[in-house]
């Protein structure tokens, strides 16, 4: 058991140390890591990587919130759609069968490392980013410094919830890769404020995936709290060499590790 904890916490620190150089992306990793590592299966795997997500996640938000990053309200708004809609996956995950989980799960990671590659790509290449063609829905308000809130906004914001708890409840995948890119579309956000609201977002739908997988007895705490563990301070002890190892090289390469773990996800779903 104690060795089981160890190597637990082992790979938490990996998924720490990704977090760290990667952002918030790289947490999708961790549920890969539980099936092969600890061999758990997707149902079991999905809420100790959101609990290991989750709290990594805090520990970024709670600088972003200390450097004035964080739009809170905004944060609080897709949070409290995501935790409503974060059930309904969970629901969803225990009715399906482990194969199609791993498969959508697959499907879900080649989709999210797609969109790091190419953003990888585009800076590489020195291109400007194209989101901001099109009218933002959700502005800042230069006389206040805080997001207008009209119909439209709400509506991209509710939805951006929605489908990453739906996620998050299902697959035990934070949602940045949901979250990011629908707030460099939707609103006017420097990066760095969407990149710290978005970890705000992940810790808060990631608490309450937690909370809804322990009340239905399938939170695994003797494998979660090590890998949690793990996970804290493999970003803590990573954040020194972010600024130097981190760049679209790195990005790419964890793309790359991303688009192998979906093909031995997808080959073990098929093959056994």
């Amino acid at each position: 058991m104690i060795e089981h904890q160890l190597l637990g916490a082992g790979l938490g620190a990996i998924i720490g140390a990704v977090l760290a150089l990667t952002g918030a992306g790289g947490g999708i990793l961790a549920v890969p890591l539980l099936v092969f590592g600890l061999g758990l299966s997707m149902v079991e795997a999905a809420p100790v990587g959101l609990l290991a997500v989750g709290l990594a996640a805090a520990v970024g938000a709670v600088l972003g919130l200390r450097q004035g990053l964080v739009r809170y309200r905004a944060a609080l708004f897709i949070a409290l759609i995501g935790v409503a809609a974060a059930p309904f996956g969970l629901m969803l995950a225990h009715r399906l069968p482990n194969t199609p989980l791993q498969l959508v799960f697959a499907g879900v990671l080649v989709y999210a490392c797609l969109r790091i590659w190419r953003k990888a790509a585009k800076e590489l290449r020195g291109e400007a980013n194209e989101a901001h063609r099109f009218i933002e829905p959700c502005v800042l308000n230069p006389l206040q410094g805080r997001l207008r809130w009209t119909l439209p906004c709400a509506r991209a914001l509710a939805f951006t919830g929605a489908l990453s708890g739906l996620l998050s409840g299902l697959l035990g995948v934070g949602g940045g890769f949901v979250i990011i890119p629908a707030l460099n579309r939707y609103t006017n956000l420097r990066m760095a404020s969407i990149v710290s609201t978005s970890l705000a977002v992940i810790a808060l739908v990631s608490t309450g995936s937690v909370v809804s997988a322990s009340l239905a007895g399938v939170m695994h705490w003797q494998v979660g709290a090590p890998f949690a563990v793990g996970a804290v301070l493999g970003l803590l002890l990573s954040r020194p060499l972010a600024a130097r190892l981190a760049g679209p090289r790195l990005q790419q390469m964890f793309a790359v590790a991303g688009w192998a773990a979906a093909l031995l996800l997808a080959g073990k779903a098929l093959l056994g």
